[in-house]
């Protein structure tokens, strides 16, 4: 009995898949639409595609696509899609190499959570850990939305599940270094 020659779907030269490849370490070809990343996603009931249906977005060269799908914002980078592909394809390091080449592209689907994301990666560079009540604060201001979520705060405090002042770790420094070497691996982009 002889082999059966399938045809390949997926382009044989696409330039933004060698460029995961090659900047991200992340071969999209490896990937066999198994769907375990969307499967375990936490985030995946508010995306409007799946992390399975953007990865596939690429491997078919609609790389616009999945450049300006408001999916890519949602992803909280927890790592659950990475931890569960069979093939370690990393749809994480995906995710987050979209927001990066969204960026760039000027392409970013919802300025909001660019904005969200920015300012969370800035808290964690300046204080080594999230500062809660600093992000919320400085979201809310740069957004427009100065008093959206100024109710809660009075009982979080009281039950001390928020600290006015950040707590910041023994060696901030060491991450903000880390902040700076990805920073200048990506060219100076955030």
């Amino acid at each position: 009995m002889g082999s059966i020659q399938l045809s390949n779907t997926v382009p044989d030269s696409d330039e933004f898949r060698a460029l995961l490849k090659k900047e991200y370490e992340s071969d999209l070809s490896l990937c066999y639409q198994c769907g375990k990343c969307s499967a375990g996603c936490p985030a995946a009931f508010a995306m409007e595609n799946t992390v399975r249906q953007i990865i596939r977005m690429v491997q078919l060269g609609l790389t616009k696509e999945a450049l300006t799908t408001y999916s890519i914002w949602v992803c909280a980078s927890c790592e659950t899609c990475s931890t569960r592909c069979p093939r370690h394809v990393e749809p994480a390091k995906v995710m987050e190499a979209l927001r990066i080449e969204a960026k760039k592209a000027g392409l970013v689907a919802d300025k909001r959570a660019d904005l969200f994301n920015d300012l969370f990666l800035q808290s964690v560079s300046n204080h080594g850990r999230l500062h809660e009540v600093g992000l919320i604060m400085r979201y809310n201001l740069l957004s427009g939305q100065w008093f959206k979520d100024a109710m809660l705060a009075p009982s979080m405090m009281m039950q001390g599940k928020l600290k006015v002042l950040p707590e910041s770790i023994k060696n901030k420094e060491a991450v903000a270094k880390i902040f700076k070497n990805v920073q200048k691996k990506r060219g100076g982009q955030k």
